[in-house]
């Protein structure tokens, strides 16, 4: 069972969300990111948050 907190970060493709998302990641939460139109910077985010975990 994962016993790591959760976060949803809303606008984590882009700025603020994407580098909250990352602090996020690097104190041991498994993030949830939430985007608007700009899928590919989502992506990008969400590979270099499987990089850092």
């Amino acid at each position: 069972m994962n016993t790591n907190p959760v976060v949803l970060i809303t606008g984590g493709g882009r700025g603020i969300g994407a580098a909250t998302a990352k602090l996020f990641t690097r104190h041991g939460y498994d993030v949830c990111i939430n985007y608007k139109s700009d899928h590919a910077s989502a992506e990008q985010v969400a590979d270099e948050k499987k990089r850092l975990a």
